[in-house]
């Protein structure tokens, strides 16, 4: 049957529902759901929680039947397709159909080979009317998951690169100091784009000059991020802040240094060993690996070296810039990029500009998309 505007207004409270598990569901998706009866009354509502727990559609169950609701011949509205295969805990779509629902209307479909429409047909199979968003709506529940879309359609997560600079793009002054350039409110919201990742990354370089924490703190989360370090020779001493709890930590290397790498162990800090042929870190392989763990966004905060590298070899889907309204002159750029034609430009897209405080955000992106992802 067609999707009305009830439909509309339901499956975009579940897009809202889904938000709340932001800092929480990874590696799952975030999604949200929204039951109704019958007659058409909302008896439940749900989002998914830490992975190994509820997801969202067993979540609305449970709320409904708390409530004393009754689920057959009523509606699901849900952000994402309901899942179809046993992992953690049992398939959704096996829920939905024992709770005798009429009507089952998804945003989008799963990206998961697992799932990718399996959890529709079998729905459809015990009887269950399916219906598919498409347009704005779809849209708004890729962006939500970006990062589970990108891991599962090319097995590498979604590569954030966030810089903070003067309105001349220097990040630092010559002598390298940089606290404060913006605000704190961009601050604060440089917290919460770091909530939305399962990892954050750094460069040994910025870890050594800034010793900075690397958590999240001004803005509430359930689940700290995996701080990830790129320190080809084990330089970074093991007391360093980035490795204090709460949450883990990880070090990728090109070298072993077996007395830096004792110590870090003995802190609880994992060393990988990925070198490239030219003695660095093979950035490739470290989001290979951190996508192998389940990472979807990844959030890099690191210096011009780094995020240089990193779009030098393509892996930097999208820039997240905070202008202060400030001139610094001499300084430090935001990307190592030396070009030697104007042609050579990294040609990228405005997402979006906004005021935060007294400071300016800007989201761009390359316009050369990933085979299915904005």
């Amino acid at each position: 049957m067609p999707i009305d505007e009830h439909d509309l207004r339901q499956l975009q409270r579940a897009l809202e529902l889904a938000h709340g598990a932001i800092g929480r569901s990874d590696p799952n998706p975030r999604v949200g759901c929204v039951l109704a009866d019958a007659a058409g009354r909302t008896i439940g509502e749900g989002a998914t929680q830490r992975t190994g727990d509820a997801h969202a559609e067993v979540m609305a169950l449970h709320a409904a039947q708390s409530r004393g609701g009754s689920t057959r011949g009523g509606t699901a509205w849900v952000s994402l397709e309901p899942c179809s295969h046993h992992g953690r805990t049992p398939p959704c779509c096996d829920a939905l159909i024992a709770a005798g629902l009429r009507r089952v209307v998804v945003a989008t479909v799963d990206p998961n080979p697992l799932v990718a429409g399996a959890g529709l047909q079998r729905l459809r199979d015990a009887g269950i009317v399916v219906d598919v968003a498409s347009g704005e709506l779809a849209r708004q529940a890729l962006e939500l998951n970006i990062g589970f879309f990108s891991r599962m359609r090319r097995g590498l997560p979604w590569v954030r690169c966030k810089m903070a600079a003067s309105l001349d793009g220097r990040t630092a002054l010559a002598d390298g100091r940089s606290r404060w350039i913006t605000g704190e409110a961009a601050r604060a919201d440089g917290h919460a784009w770091r909530r939305r990742a399962a990892a954050i990354l750094t460069g040994v370089g910025t870890a050594l000059a800034d010793n900075p924490r690397l958590d999240v703190r001004h803005v509430v989360t359930e689940v700290q991020p995996l701080r990830v370090v790129v320190d080809s020779r084990l330089r970074l001493a093991a007391h360093a802040r980035v490795y204090d709890p709460p949450g883990a930590a990880l070090v990728f290397c090109a070298q072993v240094d077996a007395a830096a790498e004792a110590a870090l162990r003995a802190r609880g800090v994992e060393v990988i060993e990925r070198p490239a042929d030219d003695g660095s870190v093979d950035l490739l392989a470290v989001l290979q690996e951190l996508a192998v763990r389940g990472v979807n966004e990844l959030h890099v905060e690191a210096g011009p070296t780094l995020t240089g590298a990193l779009v030098r070899a393509g892996l930097v889907d999208e820039l997240l810039v905070y202008l202060a309204p400030k001139l610094l002159g001499e300084g430090r750029g935001m990307v190592d990029v030396r070009l030697t034609e104007l042609s050579q430009a990294w040609p990228l897209r405005f997402e979006s500009i906004q005021t935060i405080g007294v400071d300016l955000r800007i989201v761009a992106r390359r316009t050369d998309a990933p085979d299915g992802l904005p």
